[in-house]
């Protein structure tokens, strides 16, 4: 297997062993096809992040580490890939780290190999589960920050936060879905990802205080656990369905929405208002058809400068009294793809 990187680098990209690394790379036999496959994608993830590093000036290298949808990931990578090279007076090479499911030991695996081989910074999008919050003291303590994005982590574990008001947003979205559905008593699911993510439930939290306080008409179905995924999700939708016959919007905290539509038209059922989050490729083309009512989203390219900027705060190579302003929330609409 041809490559240009040390193997130490190629199995920190990997999440594997020296050794292991050491077999696939030499063609050795007694290795899984799961495991070449891996490591082809790690040297893969290697030369993309080669391709995308800043050709002069100062640099810096960090680490993002990150559950979520393929489809965010993607939007997530060509937004930092795009801004961080142009930072100044650093620039910031990233690399990433991410999986559509990512289980707590996997994280932690993956925070304890950036221990050991250092960064000047980790951002960092996990659940609020004991062992992510451990392995992220222990990197601080080194001195090695962390910031946390779109979902949050206790003050201890990180430097900061990027991404927007989850509370503000989930309350923009009730507000928004109430005045929507004023004429005639209706539940509204709210689908959620994973209760572990505290941004999820920030949302759900802004939702329904203004829900109960301004539309006593209205009821909540909270469904969660589809991971953001695909065939999950719809499992997960068609069970709620059949259980609560009032559903007739739906508030998507946790993605999926073409799984929660194809659950919607497997029940025969009508959704009166669908509200989401963020404008990737899937939410455009459902906006564009209007499959859905409202997206609410923020600038991740601004979120990818936000975090750039707070590392070389931290390092000293901008000014420790720079206000750094946080990310808005914008609602779009199909007038706006």
């Amino acid at each position: 297997m041809t490559h240009r990187f040390p193997l130490k680098e190629i199995a920190f990209q990997a999440g594997l062993s020296l050794a292991t690394v050491d077999r696939v790379v030499h063609d050795r036999p007694g290795v899984r096809a799961v495991t070449r496959a891996r490591v082809g994608a790690a040297i893969s993830e290697l030369e993309r992040q080669l391709t995308h590093a800043p050709a002069r000036g100062g640099k810096m290298s960090v680490d993002l580490v990150m559950e979520a949808p393929k489809r965010f990931q993607e939007a997530v990578r060509a937004a930092f890939e795009a801004e961080m090279p142009a930072l100044r007076p650093a620039s910031l090479r990233a690399r990433f780290h991410m999986a559509e499911t990512m289980p707590t030991a996997e994280i932690a695996a993956v925070l304890r190999q950036i221990r050991k081989r250092g960064s000047q910074g980790v951002i960092l999008k996990a659940p609020r589960e004991a062992g992510v919050v451990e392995a992220a003291q222990s990197l601080m303590a080194l001195g090695i920050p962390i910031l946390t994005y779109v979902t949050d982590l206790p003050a201890p574990c990180r430097i900061g936060y990027v991404g927007i008001d989850n509370k503000a947003a989930g309350a923009a979205a009730g507000w928004l879905m109430g005045n929507m559905l004023s004429e005639r008593p209706c539940e509204i699911m709210v689908t959620m990802s994973r209760a572990e993510f505290a941004g999820e439930g920030d949302r759900m939290v802004g939702f329904r205080t203004v829900i109960e306080r301004e539309f006593q008409h209205l009821e909540i179905v909270e469904v969660p656990g589809g991971q953001g995924l695909l065939r999950e999700t719809r499992d997960t939708v068609l069970a709620a369905l059949r259980e609560a016959p009032g559903i007739g919007a739906v508030y998507s905290v946790g993605g999926a929405n073409r799984a929660i539509l194809d659950a919607f038209a497997e029940a025969q059922r009508d959704i009166r208002v669908l509200a989401a989050h963020d404008l990737d490729r899937t939410n455009r083309e459902l906006l564009r058809l209007r499959k859905l009512t409202f997206v609410l989203h923020h600038d991740l390219r601004h979120d990818a400068r936000l975090a750039g900027q707070m590392f070389l705060r931290h390092h000293r190579m901008l000014p420790q009294s720079l206000e750094i302003p946080a990310s808005q929330v914008f609602i779009a609409t199909p007038g706006d793809v």
